[in-house]
Parts: structure tokens; sequence; C-alpha cells
């Protein structure tokens, strides 16, 4: 059933002033999204408190201004903390969603989620704010040719896995709110970053010539740029009005088509290739969903909240990525 926006949603959060030095505990902080936000805690004076099974290598990563604790009961009861980031997860793209991956993808973002929940309820003062990460997955597939834009006020689609995952990761979070703190749930697309993500294995593509249209390409892609989710986070971190579902998308959803184009563009090549939608989906059964079907997700809560992007345009921030991308490869093309 196509679906028409119409959130219930202020017009435009007020401005604040730069934000206090604030103590803030990551999930997750080692992962691609982790280490761009944890890099932007740092800069900007805030102490970070990381969550990771090997605090050894975490502390490598993340150097010794971050304090890296194995478990959430590491933490004492009296320790300041601010607001908690749930990035933690086992990727959704990777081996097949058999029924022990999916209670794997589920139980590596319940099992932090309950310790974060086990964690403010011993904390003598609770942190103001919780933000988690969910996916536009929450939206699920719909009928080809419904390209209507996607809000925040969509509901999920229950039955399909991805569309599941979400809201199971959302519920938890919202166990939250009975402490009295924000929750915001942040359904991101696909972030793209010259240094991890899904990006690389698509420029390498790209940069041979192997760029593919999937199916028949006019599913959408949204994206987001990684500078846009550290950027959105912090947003959400500093305005305290802002609770509920965010889409952390770019404001414009090209179709998989017009996304794979524009990325060999960006490196002076051509995408000329396509891969049968019937060949995914013999190869990854329902995560080819993932792929092959897609939602035209728009930022609305963003938008009116008065976030601006830094890269709204795609062929833009895919020529910035590009661009640090031959950087990190030494001016590789």
């Amino acid at each position: 059933m196509m679906h028409t926006p119409s959130p219930p949603m202020p017009t435009v959060l007020p401005r604040r002033p730069p934000a206090m030095p604030q103590t803030l505990l990551v999930t997750g902080a080692t992962g691609f999204v982790g280490r761009h936000l944890v890099r932007r805690l740092l800069a900007d004076g805030h102490a970070v408190i990381a969550l990771s099974r090997d605090a050894a290598r975490a502390g490598r990563t993340l150097g010794p201004q971050v304090r890296v604790v194995g478990q959430l009961s590491d933490i004492a009861g009296d320790t300041p903390i601010d607001a908690c980031v749930h990035l933690a997860g086992a990727r959704v793209i990777g081996p097949p969603w058999t029924q022990a991956r999916r209670e794997e993808l589920m139980r590596s973002r319940a099992a932090p989620a309950a310790q974060l929940l086990a964690l403010m309820h011993r904390l003598a003062r609770q942190p103001r704010a919780l933000l988690v990460a969910s996916a536009i997955g929450w939206y699920g597939k719909v009928e080809t040719g419904d390209d209507l834009p996607c809000d925040e006020s969509a509901p999920p689609q229950p039955g399909q896995f991805q569309s599941d995952l979400c809201a199971a990761i959302e519920r938890d979070a919202q166990l939250a709110e009975a402490l009295g703190v924000r929750v915001v749930r942040m359904r991101f697309g696909v972030v793209l970053g010259a240094d991890g993500g899904a990006y690389p294995p698509q420029a390498l593509a790209a940069r041979l010539g192997l760029g593919a249209v999937l199916g028949n390409g006019r599913q959408p892609s949204p994206w987001v740029h990684v500078d846009d989710v550290v950027g959105l986070a912090c947003f959400a971190l500093a305005h305290e009005t802002l609770a509920g579902p965010v889409n952390v998308v770019a404001p414009h959803t090209p179709t998989q088509s017009e996304f794979v184009h524009a990325l060999a563009a960006s490196y002076g090549r051509k995408a000329r290739l396509r891969v049968p939608g019937m060949a995914l989906r013999l190869a990854m059964g329902e995560m080819s969903d993932l792929l092959l079907a897609g939602r035209n997700v728009v930022p609305v809560v963003a938008q009116r909240a008065g976030y601006a992007f830094a890269h709204p345009s795609l062929e833009a921030a895919l020529s910035d990525l590009a661009t640090g991308s031959r950087h990190a490869k030494g001016g590789a093309s």
C-alpha cells in the first residue's frame, strides 16, 4: 500500500550553543561508524567510554584518550554518563540468513542493549539520552512501483526479517524511556565512507569497470555520507527535544541504476554490467531484498529539526569519497 507522509512533527527546533563537555558511552565504537563518531566526540572535547570484547585491540584502534571496558558491569554506579550511543551489532549483509544467522543478528544487538538497560538501572544518575542504530530496513519492501516518499511515520512490515530485526532493536531501546531517558532511533540508509562500510568494494568494482545494475535497477537506494551520520548523531545529542525515529539518509534517493552509474562516473568509468534479480535471489534468498527492493526514504525529521546536510548531493558526495579513496591508496585510481 502506498504511504503518504504526514508526520506530526515540529517545524524547526531552536539552535543550541556548543555543548559543554560530556561523557558518552559508545557500543560498537571500533566499527566503521563508531570510529568516525569517537573521533568527532574527542575533537569536540567530550570524554568517551567504549564497550569492546577485545579491550586491547579497541585501545589500539581508538587511542589512549578513550576508556575501554570489556563489559558494562565494569562501570561503577557513580560514573557520570551523559548519553549512550548503541552501535553494536553483527553485519546484516554477510552469510545467508539461516535460522542460526538470524538469531545471531538479533542476539548481537539485543545482548548489549540489555546490558545498557541494566547499567542505566545501576547508575546513580541516568543518562539523558540514548541513540540507537536501527536501519531503514524498518520499512521493509513494498509492491513494485510504490516510490512515494517514506517518512518516519511509516509502519514496519511484520514477517519480513529486515523489518522484524529493526523493530526488535527499537523496541529494546525504548525500554529506557521508562527511566526518563530520551531515546533517538536512528534509521540508517547505506552509509558511505572511503575507509569502511559498503563503499570500498563498490568503488573497487567501479574503478575496474565492473559496476553493475542489480535486477531492473529501478529500486530506490537510500544512502548517506558517514560525515552526516556523525553530524546527525551529534545534532541529536545536542537537541534535547529530538526523540523517536530519525531517518539517517540523504535528502535525495536515487534508483540503484542511477547510483551505480554515478559511482562509476566518479572514477571516469561507465557501468555496463547487469546482474539478474533471479540470480541474486537464488544466491542470497531473502537477504537479496536489501539489494533488489527498497523504499524512497526521506529525512523529514532531520530536515524539519534544522539539520543541514554536509553532503546532500550524491554526485558531490561520491566525488568527495573518490578523492578520499585515492588518497587512502596513495593516489591510485
